[in-house]
Formats: structure tokens, C-alpha cells, sequence
């Protein structure tokens, strides 16, 4: 018989990100630091075992839907273990499943060394900020915090839009709603339909999946509202133009307005293996919008924003490969490992080989600050906090990108 829950409980006693499970050949797997571990003493299984442990996962009517449509997300806790992301698939007529395990607790900005720029765009009283990177990236993570910072700092009022509800938030100075879909609302476009009448003063779009979304998105923070919102894009410059090459031709050149007046700026991020095997560190691209940003997507010559960024060190911008450079130079991930990650190997190399010595502050490469973005919170030096040594390893609260 099929324990799936068990599964879930090995996968966060192994400090696991996910667990996949594959009836077809009745294997389990968990992925752990980013690789993927076959646990070789699970007894084999079948589709039918697999089949029968649904209903302890999933409601009656979520089990409707997947037969309905073939997919399913849904979202699962396991009292004093930790929640998970869910999703149910089929491949060769085979009924598949991947979990996605999410901690209790939420890391903090300084655990994560979210770069500065980030602390300015969190004050900001209207526009669009978009988190990007390849799916496991630790968008969610990332997002995650900046809304708990929001959320324990102004009374504002918060509204989630997720697909399914991944960090459970409490009230603490704001007010914050969760919606899931096909719980709370049938879709993301629906939702931010209606948004505007719930009196939000921020919101966060799960995902900017299609046209509509998109479009709502950029309309909610030109009413003046901040919003946050992911896509898959792996840097600052694609998810400028996904946007753009979203909407039909004659439409470009409204959007390309619209955002660059509402855009503030793009966390593009990819994470990286440790050196000590403790987990992973996030590398990030910063965008940050400054006038001659704007002025490029204006334009339409986003080609030139690779450029700014580059030099743009001042206004707390940075590409992956400075980024990548500084972890390297911390001594906090091996040489090989940023290397396959970067985005231009010589670039990196170059930037490696000089030391890339400029003051930045921590982190996975944190810019130094623009002319307006605040001293964040912590040790005077102003250097982000490092992240709790007395973690216990295996533990669902543990803080950082160990799980996303």
C-alpha cells in the first residue's frame, strides 16, 4: 500500500524541496539542494495504489476535476509537518504526482539577502514589481517575505491571488486576505476583475499566466496600487518583452506605455548549490526602472537595458553574472556550480578573475542602494542579517531557499 504522507514526512525529514511520484513504475524520488535522490527502499506500487491513496489527499470534488481535465493543483498539510503544493498529471495514460513541500514558517528578507533595491520597492505606494525566474526558482520564497515585511510594518490592506495558497500569512499590522483559486475565485483575470472594489492597497498575482492577467495587472497598480507578480522568464530584459509580445501588434505600443511608467523594476533569480551542502543561495538580476529604463521600453530598444544594468550599480542594479561573481567570492558557492548557471560564461569568468571587490552590501550580490531606498533593518554595519545558525535540519520551519 501506498503511504503518500509518509513520503511527505521523509521529504521534509530529508530536507527536501519535492517529491515526485510515478506509478507506472512505482517509484518514489525526492529532490533534495536541487537533485534528484531515487528512494530505492519504497516497496513498489501501481497506478491503483496510487489511485486509492487520493481520497486522504484531495476532496471529492478535486478528484471530479482531475478526471475531468487530466490536471489538478491543489494544496495539502500535514499538522506540525509543513504544507505542500500539489499536482496531479498523467503521461502515458499513467496517473503522476509531484509535491512541492512549503515551510511554516517565512524566511525574512535579511535570511533570504534579498538585494537592497528591494526594501525601496516594499515602501512604494503604487506600481508593478515583478519576480522572475524558471519554475523552483524561489519566487515564491522571495515574494513571500517582502509581503510578511508589508504585512508586520503598514497597516495596509494585503489581497493574494495564488493558484493554490502556498505561505499561510496571519494578521499582523495589515489586513490580509488569501484567495485560491477555484476556492475563492475561478481565475486570476476574475479576480483582479473585482480587486479594485475590495479597497487593496497592495496586491500579489500568483502568476501572470495570459493576456488578461497581464493586462489587469498593469491597469491595477496605474489606479495606484503596488502590485506583485511572477513570471517564467530567466531575466530582466525577456520579461520586459514577454509582456509586450503577450498583447496583439496594435496594442504594443499602449502596453509599452503603460509599463514604463507603472513598472518599478524585475527580481529575476536562479539558485545555487551551496559550497558547505547547506542548502542553496539565491543569485539575482535587478532591474531597477529609472528614467532611462523607462525610456527604453518606451522606445522599444530594451535591447539597450542589459547595458544599464551592467552600469547601474548605483541604482541598486545588478546582472546574474555580477551576482553570481560576488557568491563566489564569498566563499559561499563552488566556482563550477555559479558557472553553470550564468548567463554569459566569459562575462563571469572576467568578473571572477577581477575579484569583483566593489562594495554591495551581502548577498547573493544585493546592489548598493539607490538615492531613495532605505537602510534595511539590522546589524549597523549595514550588511543583511545572517540567517539563524541554531536551525534544525529537517525541520518544516527552517528558514531560506531550502525548499523552493
Amino acid at each position: 500500500m501506498l503511504d503518500v504522507r509518509a513520503l511527505l514526512r521523509r521529504c521534509v525529514q530529508m530536507d527536501g524541496s519535492d517529491l515526485h511520484i510515478k506509478s507506472d513504475t512505482g517509484k518514489a524520488y525526492i529532490r533534495v539542494y536541487g537533485d534528484l535522490i531515487l528512494l530505492e527502499d519504497v516497496p513498489e506500487f501501481t497506478q491503483e495504489d496510487l489511485i486509492a491513496a487520493l481520497p486522504g489527499l484531495i476532496r471529492p470534488d478535486q478528484q471530479e476535476a482531475f478526471e475531468a481535465e487530466y490536471e489538478l493543483d491543489f494544496s495539502l498539510e500535514i499538522e506540525g509537518v509543513s504544507r505542500f503544493r500539489g499536482n496531479l498529471y498523467r503521461q502515458r495514460e499513467n496517473i503522476q504526482a509531484a509535491f512541492r513541500v512549503i515551510p511554516y514558517t517565512i524566511s525574512t528578507m535579511e535570511e533570504l539577502d534579498l538585494p537592497k533595491v528591494c526594501y525601496d520597492f516594499i515602501l512604494r505606494p503604487r506600481g508593478l514589481v515583478l519576480v522572475t525566474g524558471p519554475a523552483g526558482s524561489g519566487k515564491s520564497t522571495t515574494l513571500a517575505a517582502m509581503i510578511d515585511r508589508i504585512n508586520r510594518t503598514q497597516d495596509v490592506h494585503i489581497v493574494t491571488v495564488e493558484d493554490p495558497v502556498e505561505f499561510v500569512h496571519d494578521d499582523h499590522v495589515a489586513l490580509l486576505n488569501q484567495r485560491e483559486l477555484s476556492i475563492d475565485t475561478l481565475s486570476f483575470a476574475n479576480a483582479l476583475k473585482h480587486v479594485l472594489r475590495q479597497d487593496p492597497d497592495v496586491i500579489l498575482v500568483g502568476e501572470m499566466r495570459d493576456l488578461e492577467t497581464i493586462h489587469l495587472a498593469i491597469t491595477a497598480a496605474e489606479t495606484g496600487h503596488l502590485v506583485f507578480a511572477t513570471l517564467h522568464t530567466v531575466d530582466a530584459v525577456q520579461t520586459v518583452d514577454r509582456i509586450v509580445d503577450v498583447f496583439p501588434m496594435h496594442q504594443q505600443q499602449q502596453i509599452r506605455m503603460q509599463l514604463s511608467v507603472n513598472l518599478l523594476g524585475v527580481i529575476s533569480q536562479t539558485l545555487v548549490k551551496k559550497k558547505n551542502g547547506d542548502g542553496r543561495a539565491a543569485a539575482f538580476e535587478v532591474l531597477n526602472a529609472t528614467s532611462a529604463v523607462r525610456n527604453q521600453i518606451r522606445e522599444n530598444k530594451t535591447y539597450q537595458i542589459s547595458s544599464i544594468i551592467q552600469t547601474g550599480t548605483k541604482q541598486g542594479m545588478q546582472t546574474l553574472d555580477q551576482s553570481l561573481a560576488r557568491l563566489v567570492d564569498r566563499g559561499l558557492v563552488a566556482l563550477d556550480d555559479a558557472r553553470m548557471k550564468a548567463k554569459d560564461v566569459g562575462e563571469f569568468a572576467r568578473l571572477v578573475n577581477l575579484g569583483n571587490k566593489s562594495p554591495t552590501g551581502g548577498g547573493g550580490g544585493s546592489g548598493a542602494p539607490g538615492p531613495t531606498a532605505p537602510a534595511p533593518p539590522g546589524p549597523e554595519n549595514g550588511e543583511h542579517a545572517a540567517a539563524p545558525t541554531n536551525a534544525v535540519r529537517g525541520q518544516p520551519n527552517r528558514p531560506g531557499y531550502k525548499r523552493d
